[in-house]
């Protein structure tokens, strides 16, 4: 209402703010109003009848006169104020200097007009000395005081019966003094309050945009909901996790990720309010989600956290091989080294020509075991060298015939039994030779074990061809095996992980941490009919 009756417009208040200049004028519009208000009711009181000033000016008692122009110059000011002209603050000076005048002149009218017109004017220093921010509220005290003295004064010298006494008006002056102090130091503290309200606002605008730099910036997905579950906040983590769109704020959870919504309506039983878990399937991902209320009651809303399982299986893995690797030297030293020299001693002592039959099978097995017990040392020792990486531009073919001619040498295999496919056009890759070498030996390795039996021995095929969707070029090792059961396939890159009692469980885990340490990616391809297909697909071309 007052913005529609005084709005704000411009005003020559120097170096202040604009915020600062309406604030003013919004505070000021009530002073005007006030004045409007005293000048109806002093019209109603001392002016009987409007004609009287045009048919008996004469006759006019003086009171009636300054009613009257006080009313004048009080809706004048309001027009003023709206027009904005001239400066918020000569007309605050103008308003008050006003009351002092006409309040002065009035208060001899009785000793009722005396005391209320005292306690307008009060009202009015009280009012000029906030609105002019401490600066001159004295001196509009000072004009109010002598104002009051004057008057007084000139009754005595009149002869005229006095309202008051010069006792009173020395006592309102000394309140007019006061309330103008008062003023003064209520807007001092006002201003300390606005600048300290301000100041905590940058704080909180900032810490706001903190949070939401660092929620956005999680891996973790985040979403707030409200009593209702509409969302009122998500992370990028939260919409690549659920697969949707982007999404507006106040849609409904079960408009948006119906099993996430169901999930956390199955947890509306639940008495604890502490934070809860669970698992939840959304697309090819297995995600775990948690909720805590975010206050109490049935209006409180729920903050919900959203985790990929897959990622916390490898934060674990990684904690656990981060353990392992701190041991590396140790083992080295203290387990490589004497389990050479049990070895040795097993190779002189097979040699032995009075051993019993079943010293000899004895034998056997503590051989058989210390070459176990020395590839999981030699596989750990990889793990410790897996980042130390020499890349080079390789061309595939060639070398893939050096890699599978090696192969069938050491491993004992036929060509038919490991067979190579690659292209006549040269296809190159940049890579570190060492690494591919046992990345490669592993998934080979690992198809021996796995893929073969005494009546079929096992066969392998690697090929090597250009990826068109990728624009690289890509490797695959295949067997004819059983294949992979599909409950498990998840798994079979986890460290320690493997379905043969003897085995490490290491073996494609290595793999896996030097094509990542590569630039390179891993991959089981699930195919329908017999065997198990690995793919190691390079970078692209273009950032090679």
């Amino acid at each position: 209402m007052l913005d529609d009756l005084f709005p704000a417009s411009g005003s020559g208040l120097g170096p202040e703010t604009g915020v600062v200049v309406h604030q003013k004028q919004r505070v000021s519009a009530w002073l005007f109003l006030f004045q409007l208000g005293v000048a109806v009711g002093l019209l109603v009181v001392f002016v009987r009848s409007p004609m009287e000033l045009w048919e008996a000016p004469e006759s006019v008692p003086l009171s009636v006169w300054v009613a009257a122009i006080y009313a004048l110059l009080a809706l004048a000011g309001a027009l003023f104020h709206y027009a904005g002209r001239p400066t918020i603050e000569r007309q605050i000076q103008i308003a008050v200097f006003l009351d002092i005048v006409a309040f002065t002149f009035l208060m001899q009218q009785g000793e009722r007009a005396w005391i209320v017109l005292g306690l307008l004017l009060a009202i009015t220093v009280a009012a000029g000395a906030l609105l002019m921010e401490g600066r001159l509220s004295l001196l509009f005290a000072s004009f109010a005081t002598l104002g009051v003295l004057a008057q007084q004064v000139w009754a005595e010298l009149s002869l005229r019966s006095p309202v008051g006494s010069l006792t009173q008006a020395g006592l309102l002056g000394i309140t007019f003094f006061t309330v103008a102090l008062l003023g003064h130091v209520l807007y001092r503290r006002i201003r300390q309050t606005e600048q300290l309200a301000a100041e905590r606002q940058v704080d909180f605008d900032n810490l706001s945009e903190l949070n939401e730099l660092i929620i956005q910036g999680m891996g973790t997905g985040v979403l707030v909901l409200d009593q209702e579950q509409r969302l009122r906040l998500i992370n990028g983590a939260a919409i690549q996790l659920l697969g949707l769109p982007l999404p507006a704020l106040g849609q409904r959870l079960r408009d948006l990720a119906p099993k996430l919504a169901d999930w956390l309506s199955a947890q509306d039983g639940d008495p604890q309010p502490q934070e809860r878990s669970g698992s939840i399937q959304a697309g090819d991902q297995e995600l775990k989600p948690s909720c805590r209320p975010l206050g109490e009651g049935a209006r409180a809303g729920l903050l919900v956290f959203l985790r990929d399982n897959r990622e916390l299986a490898r934060e674990a893995q990684q904690i656990k091989l981060a353990s392992l690797g701190s041991l590396t030297a140790s083992i080295a030293h203290n387990i490589r080294n004497p389990l050479g020299s049990i070895s040795h001693a097993g190779q002189l002592l097979a040699e032995s020509s009075t051993l019993h039959p079943e010293d000899q099978e004895l034998l056997a097995i503590i051989r058989r075991n210390s070459r176990r017990i020395n590839d999981t040392v030699e596989s750990v020792l990889q793990l410790s060298r897996r980042d130390q990486t020499s890349p080079e531009r390789i061309e595939l073919g060639a070398w893939l015939r050096d890699f599978c001619a090696e192969l069938r040498e050491t491993r004992g295999l036929s060509e038919k039994r490991l067979q190579l496919q690659v292209p006549e056009a040269p296809l190159t890759a940049e890579v570190d030779p060492r690494h591919l070498h046992q990345i490669l030996s592993n998934l080979c390795d690992n198809a021996l074990k796995h893929s073969g039996d005494p009546q079929q021995p096992a066969r392998i095929r690697v090929l090597a061809r250009p990826d068109p969707e990728r624009d690289a070029p890509l490797i695959e090792v295949t067997d004819e095996g059983p294949g992979i059961d599909p409950a498990i396939a998840r798994e079979i890159f986890d460290p320690f992980f493997s379905t043969n009692p003897r085995g490490t469980g290491l073996g494609l885990y290595i793999a896996k941490a030097l094509s990542e340490t590569n630039g390179t990616e891993l991959q089981y391809i699930a195919h329908e009919g017999q065997g198990s297909r690995f793919r190691l697909g390079f970078p692209t071309r273009s950032r090679l």
